[in-house]
């Protein structure tokens, strides 16, 4: 979003160490879902935390939102939603038939730095076991 910050391998890697990734920075320490997921499991039980899948949100928001959770009910359909072709995702439809729809904000749907292979499988490689440990928490395997 800011284009006078400094090249993305500058912030995601330790500069005295090439290759070892910076956990201190926000955007890479924000995707160590099982760290996170973790502190919530320490105030609810996991029968109580819906995980969705952005994946699967962007390709079937209705049918990720209305998996069986708690026993509620679903409310949730697929005419709530319209998929909106500039940001590339869905949309949330207002009930109200005046109001706008809702739609990710504008963080969702923007460009991103080009990053080089290396620096992307050095990044898969450094989530990796986060990764398999948070699948093990929700049991659930992404495939990230």
């Amino acid at each position: 979003k800011n284009r006078s910050r400094r090249p993305f391998e500058e912030l995601a890697f330790v500069r005295s160490s090439p290759g070892l990734v910076n956990s201190d920075w926000g955007p890479i320490s924000g995707g160590l879902y099982a760290r996170h997921f973790q502190r919530w499991l320490h105030y609810f039980p996991r029968a109580s935390i819906h995980v969705v899948s952005g994946e699967n949100l962007i390709r079937d928001p209705a049918a990720e939102l209305c998996k069986e959770f708690l026993g509620l009910r679903r409310v949730i359909t697929e005419r709530h939603f319209f998929f909106n072709v500039t940001k590339g995702f869905p949309c949330l439809v207002k009930r109200e038939k005046t109001g706008k729809p809702h739609c990710l904000g504008s963080s969702k749907g923007r460009s991103h730095p080009p990053v080089s292979q290396a620096t992307y499988n050095t990044l898969r490689d450094f989530y990796r076991p986060f990764n398999f440990k948070f699948y093990k928490m929700v049991g659930q395997n992404f495939r990230w």
